[in-house]
């Protein structure tokens, strides 16, 4: 027999899962949508060269779902969505009043081994701005995050937004810590998995790539100093970060500054950040995003900037159950219509009918059992009401209308069920 369990590294969601789900989606895409940004989709397939080309090298060499068609062209089922959209932009900029807000939700594939926060396949809220270099956007998806947060009842003290800057970065190594030209990109690398390795193994590695001892503690010690390294940075670099502006103004109260924030991918070029637990229990990276100066150039010659955040199911779900926020699943079912016999199926639907009318989600049997049995499958199944069709009340029109709830009922015309049924579940 064929296995029924998924493919490692992907999910099953049943029903009740889905619901969760469902709820939080539908909560992130509200606080999204408050903020003007419109949904859009695309393929699951794309050229496999456009993640090689801006993705970085890890996703491209070792993670990419890979397949060659019968055409000889070679294809990869999206990792991430934002080549994707820069692609779009691109293909479409023409017919776009620039910048435009855009979000997209959707399931992405990745290579690698299944471990708490990290699957093959998950789903992602993506959120970008195209066409601005204002400090502006920075701002306004500093508050977006906040806003999705919040939605999703987290508080302050539970999560914080650390954000960095990959041109102020590079100053800092080269006009404070004075690393030569040559070792900047490794030792960019090397800061990006600086709290997730223990330092003498990144000191042993900054020393095989030419980095000496004392240099490396010096590097350290300017990375510990936060915000202060700022002030020993040349002015037209400070002048030019959207992140001291905002440091600078009423909007520093939304990040802290963090030169470790690198990021892996390619073609985040300024602004960087990401989203992080703060319990205990999780203490981890959940999401993040940066600014890109023209990521859009694979695809046309006219500079297209942008900036946004890629925020995945996984470690979302779980910061949720670390904090106790996870919603409970709901019924998908209001009111069960039970007819006590085989003719009066006909009637029950004409009920169901009467009732989906006033937007209340019906089930109807779909083979007679003893009402008794189809009571208790109501009141599992989370329908607040039964609506009994039975011989005697059905010549006069009528139902019994019993509310599982409270374990009341009541006889009622039909043409009164539908107000009625919504009277009680909106007392309940």
């Amino acid at each position: 027999m064929l296995p029924t369990t998924p493919y490692r590294g992907t999910r099953d969601f049943l029903p009740p899962e889905m619901s969760v789900r469902q709820q939080i989606f539908g909560t992130m895409f509200d606080a999204v949508e408050r903020y003007g940004y419109t949904r859009y989709d695309g393929p699951i397939l794309e050229s496999a060269e456009i993640y090689e080309a801006k993705s970085g090298q890890e996703i491209a060499d070792q993670q990419l779902y890979s397949l060659t068609d019968r055409g000889g062209r070679r294809l990869a089922l999206r990792p991430e969505m934002t080549p994707s959209v820069a692609r779009m932009i691109a293909g479409n900029v023409n017919s776009l009043q620039l910048p435009v807000r855009w979000y997209s939700h959707v399931n992405c594939h990745r290579y690698e081994r299944p471990q708490r926060g990290r699957l093959r396949e998950h789903w992602q809220l993506n959120v970008d701005i195209f066409g601005s270099d204002n400090v502006a956007c920075e701002i306004e998806i500093f508050e977006v995050i906040h806003e999705v947060m919040s939605s999703l009842g987290a508080t302050r003290d539970m999560w914080v937004l650390r954000a960095g800057d990959r041109a102020v970065l590079d100053s800092i190594l080269r006009d404070v810590a004075k690393i030569p030209q040559d070792l900047v990109p490794r030792t960019m690398s090397l800061i990006d998995r600086w709290e997730k390795m223990p330092r003498e193994k990144l000191r042993a590695e900054a020393e095989e790539f030419g980095m000496e001892g004392p240099r490396f503690d010096e590097l350290a010690e300017i990375l510990a100093s936060g915000s202060e390294v700022l002030s020993r940075l040349p002015e037209d670099v400070r002048e030019g970060s959207p992140l001291v502006q905002m440091m600078d103004g009423d909007a520093k109260d939304l990040f802290v500054f963090d030169p470790l924030i690198v990021r892996g991918l390619q073609y985040y070029t300024s602004t960087v950040f990401e989203v992080f637990d703060l319990s205990p229990e999780n203490n981890r990276s959940l999401f993040g995003g940066g600014r890109y100066s023209d990521l859009a150039g694979l695809f046309t010659t006219q500079r297209i900037p942008g900036i946004g955040f890629g925020m995945g199911d996984v470690t979302l779900a779980d910061f949720l159950e670390t904090h106790g926020l996870l919603p409970e699943p709901r019924t998908q079912v209001d009111a069960a219509v039970i007819p006590v016999t085989e003719e009066l199926f006909p009637a029950a639907r004409e009920v169901a009918w009467l009732l989906r009318q006033s937007s209340v989600r019906v089930s109807t049997p779909l083979e007679l059992r003893k009402l008794g049995k189809e009571l208790t499958r109501a009141d599992r199944s989370g329908a607040r009401f039964a609506v009994i069709v039975g011989d005697e009340e059905w010549q006069d029109r009528r139902v019994v209308l019993r509310d599982l709830a409270h374990q009341q009922q009541e006889l009622i015309a039909i043409e009164e069920l539908p107000a009625r049924l919504i009277t009680l579940h909106h007392e309940a």
